[in-house]
């Protein structure tokens, strides 16, 4: 059983295909369920490749945009928000759960030369997200297997197994994780029903909508940014995202760790 639902993940993601699943997914959804992503098969049309990756290209980004964005893929993955709490009259920021935020240059890129970089790039803001590394080192501190890497290149999670041991957020050099200190449930404003909620105790991460590839939906980000975030398979020297490479020049996020960033970001 175990295996089998292990298998299902690494092969199709979480979907959420036709008629028979809906009520199963509705059902645990309802009931506050958690845990691995549902039970079901990966849809005719469903998006394929052998190295899933995006290239951002932050020229076409403004803050509106991306409130956009974070919105749209926090809203499709039941992320709470429980940024900022009433204390008494003063609102208190307690910890936060995120897939994808925003963030600036020097943030972003703490590798990379600032000391003399350009005002406007300085103070453009930035989307980060987990980078779906070729070797992330996330996977190789899990002790339970909760993360692992699919054959396509998604960095995924069984939630059944996480432990919250959180040695994936230690081992995890882009701050790409976040642990749930408390039940989330009651800070989600609508839940999703397609989508499983989580408990306290667990760590979440961005999957890239691997639930959304496999019913041939592109990611919630990509289909929020109007064209600023190109999704594509990069092993495809014909794909969009191989051919906007080839045109720009683009940098990654830490890329001399050698963990092999698949996120890419136009300057």
């Amino acid at each position: 059983m175990e295996d089998s639902r292990r298998q299902f993940l690494k092969v199709a993601g979480t979907a959420a295909v036709g008629l028979s699943a809906a009520p199963a997914i509705s059902a645990v959804a309802a009931s506050g369920g958690h845990g691995a992503q549902p039970h079901v098969r990966k849809g005719a049309d469903a998006l394929t490749a052998k190295q899933w990756g995006l290239v951002i290209d932050t020229t076409k980004l403004d803050h509106e945009k991306i409130e956009r964005i974070v919105e749209a893929c926090h809203k499709t993955h039941n992320v709470p928000d429980i940024s900022a709490e009433k204390v008494g009259e003063k609102t208190a920021v307690r910890h936060e759960i995120k897939w994808i935020w925003e963030t600036h240059f020097h943030n972003a890129f703490t590798d990379q030369p600032s000391k003399y970089i350009s005002e406007e790039v300085e103070e453009r803001p930035f989307l980060v997200l987990c980078n779906h590394c070729e070797e992330p080192p996330c996977v190789q501190a899990c002790p339970t297997e909760a993360t692992f890497k699919r054959p396509d290149g998604i960095v995924i999670m069984d939630f059944h197994r996480c432990i919250g041991c959180r040695f994936c957020m230690a081992a995890c050099p882009y701050g790409s994780r976040s642990f749930n200190l408390r039940d989330p449930r009651p800070f989600i404003k609508e839940t999703n029903l397609a989508f499983p909620t989580r408990t306290k105790g667990v760590v979440e991460k961005c999957n890239f909508c691997a639930e959304r590839l496999a019913v041939g939906k592109p990611p919630a980000c990509v289909e929020a940014s109007e064209g600023a975030i190109i999704f594509g398979d990069l092993e495809d020297p014909h794909s969009e995202i191989r051919e906007v490479l080839r045109e720009h020049h683009t940098i990654r996020r830490k890329a001399s760790l050698g963990t092999g960033p698949a996120v890419y970001y136009i300057i």
